[in-house]
């Protein structure tokens, strides 16, 4: 089972517009960073999950533009930015299907650190906006297995 781990793309800052909407920078690099995965990788998700908060949720409109997920994308509980990453832990016990997040920090380097070392305060993954991080399950056992990020595109 591969989980992809997705912190938002750039959005535009809070004095500029409070919703916080993707910033066009934003847009370009969550688009170059899904054209790269889709071409390269061969990520198939049934839906692309994401925390609700509207830079997270474009992130992962633009993202099912290119993954064409079956399902679409979904809004989920538990990819808050203080969210307990342990919602998400013991959902993924359940999983076996490929699945994708896309939410915010430190939510996600919590989860990460906690899934790969099963210690929330350790940052084991230095996630950056717009980037893409595979963590594999074999048996019970996660690891990472790649990381893409807008900067090396």
């Amino acid at each position: 089972m591969n989980l992809y781990l997705v912190q938002h793309a750039e959005p535009k800052r809070k004095e500029e517009d409070p919703q916080r909407p993707l910033s066009e920078k934003g847009k370009a690099d969550i688009r170059k960073v899904a054209d790269f995965v889709v071409k390269h990788m061969g990520i198939r998700v049934k839906s692309i999950m994401h925390s609700g908060k509207l830079r997270a949720r474009q992130t992962a409109e633009i993202l099912a533009e290119y993954l064409n997920p079956p399902e679409g994308i979904k809004e989920v509980e538990g990819l808050e930015p203080l969210a307990d990453p342990s919602i998400w832990v013991n959902r993924l016990i359940e999983t076996q299907e490929d699945t994708m997040l896309v939410g915010h920090l430190p939510h996600l380097m919590k989860l990460s650190s906690y899934l790969l070392c099963q210690d929330v305060n350790k940052k084991i993954v230095d996630f950056r906006m717009g980037g893409m991080v595979c963590l594999s399950r074999d048996e019970s056992i996660w690891s990472v297995q790649w990381m893409v990020i807008p900067e090396i595109l």
